[in-house]
């Protein structure tokens, strides 16, 4: 059986790199691959995603016209059911994330073994740093580290375990667990921390939420990384309160820009403080502050005898009684 191939171009980055996102995000038909390269040819840049059913190109255009990159070109053929996810691994280009370079097996002798280098492959789990919430989050890592010391980390739903190897960069003293519910996901991610020599000092499991022994034994974290989606998000306001310290902070993504207010909301809720947002291509990445405890709910019964008395009791001694008929 063969497969699908939708090929774009357009003539600025910016707009090759908000296609890729949104191709990489779309869920009906899902792309199995998603790469950008330049086209030394025209100038411009071509955008490739690879299907097993051929996508509607007419209903791809309205979404291409939101996003302000309306290609130049587009074409949809059929080609050899092959690899696609890993052939268009050696066209991904390294990314810069705030102080990281995340990049594939293939830019490894290019780039070689530094500190803020971080080598992920594509393909079988996310988060290689080609789309903008792990940027997004990334960069939120990067400048939060800058300005605070941080014990204790939770990368929440890892896909590649690339935010957790960057928090184990970035801050040697602490302690970074992850976790996801996808076994695969798992598998990989533990993979990539062996291959960015980080394996020994993190701790990787399958966990639904926050619901594994591991992460509720290791009590409140000072600061939480949750790229997944905004409907979780949501759900997890709650626990998420629970699994920070006071003054802990929580990095979210995989959020779309209109549902940022939703995610905001029920954080704000739960005793948060919104202390920066940014958005690329269509996606928000928020970090908050967890600025309080939520207080105790009121009980709303009426003093009892004794505590009426003691009140009585330390008003003023000269006032007038109070005759009723």
């Amino acid at each position: 059986m063969g497969q699908s191939k939708l090929s774009l171009q357009v003539a600025e980055f910016g707009q090759a790199r908000a296609l890729t996102d949104w191709l990489g995000a779309a869920e009906e038909p899902q792309a199995h691959a998603v790469t950008m390269f330049e086209n030394p040819g025209t100038g411009g840049w071509q955008v490739e995603a690879y299907y097993d059913v051929a996508p509607d190109a007419s209903a791809y255009l309205a979404g291409f016209a939101d996003l302000a990159a309306t290609p130049t070109s587009l074409s949809i053929e059929d080609v050899p059911d092959e690899n696609w996810v890993a052939i268009s691994q050696s066209a991904l280009p390294p990314v810069e994330a705030g102080r990281f370079v995340i990049h594939g097996s293939h830019d490894r002798d290019r780039i070689g073994f530094r500190l803020n280098a971080i080598e992920i492959d594509a393909g079988e789990a996310f988060g290689t740093a080609h789309h903008a919430t792990t940027r997004g989050c990334l960069e939120a890592l990067d400048r939060l580290a800058r300005r605070r010391r941080f014990r204790s980390v939770l990368d929440l739903g890892c896909g590649s375990g690339v935010l957790a190897i960057a928090a184990r960069r970035l801050l040697p003293r602490a302690r970074v667990d992850a976790s996801d519910n996808d076994p695969e996901a798992v598998r990989v991610a533990r993979g990539n921390a062996r291959t960015n020599r980080t394996a020994a000092t993190m701790r990787i499991v399958t966990s639904n939420g926050f619901d594994h022994p591991m992460i509720r034994g290791a009590g409140r974290f000072d600061l939480v990384l949750a790229n997944i989606l905004a409907g979780p998000l949501v759900r997890l306001a709650p626990a998420m309160r629970q699994a920070l310290r006071r003054k802990g902070c929580a990095v979210l993504s995989g959020i779309l820009a209109e549902q940022s207010a939703a995610v905001e909301a029920a954080y704000r809720s739960q005793g948060f403080v919104l202390t920066a947002k940014s958005v690329e291509a269509g996606w928000a990445t928020l970090v908050l502050s967890k600025s309080r405890d939520l207080p105790q709910r009121k009980s709303g019964r009426k003093p009892d005898a004794r505590r009426r008395q003691r009140r009585v009791r330390h008003g003023k001694r000269n006032a007038a009684p109070v005759v009723r008929p």
